[in-house]
């Protein structure tokens, strides 16, 4: 038996079907005009790669294909929410339910149950096939759309501080002393901190100390002179693969529980992991947003269609909508930049933004 809070099971039904029809709708339209605009930029790399074909297009596609869904869902659910309801508005169905005698919240009611099975769905969808994705996608493009090495803790675009040197690797595979870097760049600087030779590798293996550059490439900043590839060059003699190891850590490619251990990992080890918190709360915070989405248009399903406010309303709900998702990008990256704490970099743009949709209907429906 449905709460009175909720319609009848016929109306809550109706809605809840009608709004996850045009979630699914504009999340379609959404990703493949995306995805075409994404291919058509990255095709030409991918192409650049001897040997690479249809085959490692269609490969791409289906990497960045899950990335696009998670990031354009809770837009979906917006855009979804603001063409149901003021479809609903203009078509006197909104004004047949308030006659009937429901609330503005029970009308809303449907659509945030809905909203929130989406969002579960959502935290499920990111936790076990986004960030695999993620991790192979980064790890392909490392290594320039190549062959990729069979190994499940590859980590892509890794730097390393050497005291004032800093060590920078495309890829970074293997463990212990099996550790090798590929595409590697160290940047040596003298005792005033001036950058004094920049130093390119095409590998980078650990020879117990330090790290051994395969035929090296040396730029001398002070002449500006650059030369030949030299024999195997050693550097970073303090940098050792448990040092290493602490270092890749890509909240992108890792799971809940997995990015959790790894903060775990290097709050042990003195570590700042402000930045890694505020992602690992907003892996559960960025798909929930999709629940506030209804409350936030839900402006442009109220009032009379006739009136010529309908068009403004939905312009109001759009720019609700948006304005949450800029709030929350910055709050993450104030987070990111030790501005805010990690909890609530991830949540209070929510709290406010729930706030904010509240008052709005509250004040005009209700």
């Amino acid at each position: 038996m449905l709460f009175d809070f909720f319609p009848s099971r016929t109306l809550t039904w109706y809605l809840a079907k009608t709004f996850v029809v045009r979630i699914l709708a504009v999340l379609v339209m959404l990703v493949l005009v995306l995805l075409m605009l994404d291919l058509l930029g990255a095709s030409g790399r991918i192409l650049r790669h001897p040997g690479n074909g249809q085959a490692e297009l269609l490969h791409y596609v289906s990497l960045r294909l899950p990335q696009l869904v998670a990031r354009f869902l809770p837009y979906s659910v917006l855009l979804a929410t603001i063409l149901t309801l003021a479809t609903m508005n203009q078509n006197s169905e909104v004004t047949a339910m308030k006659a009937a005698g429901l609330s503005a919240h029970q009308i809303l009611a449907p659509l945030v149950l809905a909203a929130t099975i989406v969002a579960l769905l959502s935290f499920a969808f990111n936790e076990r096939v986004v960030t695999r994705a993620t991790g192979t996608l980064k790890a392909w493009q490392a290594a320039e759309f190549g062959p990729v090495p069979d190994d499940p803790d590859a980590r892509s675009n890794v730097y390393f501080s050497h005291g004032d040197d800093v060590l920078l690797a495309g890829l970074l595979e293997g463990t212990g002393a099996a550790t090798a870097m590929r595409n590697v760049t160290y940047y040596r600087r003298d005792e005033q901190g001036m950058l004094r030779q920049r130093i390119v590798a095409p590998v980078a293996r650990f020879a117990d100390p330090g790290w051994r550059l395969e035929a090296p490439r040396i730029f001398e900043v002070g002449p500006a002179q650059a030369r030949a590839p030299a024999a195997p060059l050693i550097v970073a003699e303090g940098l050792t693969p448990a040092q290493i190891a602490l270092r890749r850590v890509d909240p992108d490619a890792e799971s809940l529980g997995q990015l959790g251990d790894s903060i775990e990992a290097l709050q042990a080890a003195g570590r700042r992991t402000a930045e890694l918190e505020g992602r690992w709360w907003h892996k559960i915070s960025g798909p929930l947003s999709a629940v506030l989405m209804p409350l936030l248009g839900a402006v442009a399903g109220f009032g009379l269609a006739r009136s010529g406010h309908l068009f403004a309303r939905a312009v109001i709900g759009m720019a609700l909508g948006f304005a949450f998702f800029v709030v929350d990008n910055a709050a993450l990256a104030m987070g990111s930049f030790g501005g805010y704490p990690p909890l609530l970099a991830a949540w209070a743009p929510i709290v406010l933004f729930a706030l904010i949709g509240e008052t709005v209907l509250i004040r005009s429906e209700e």
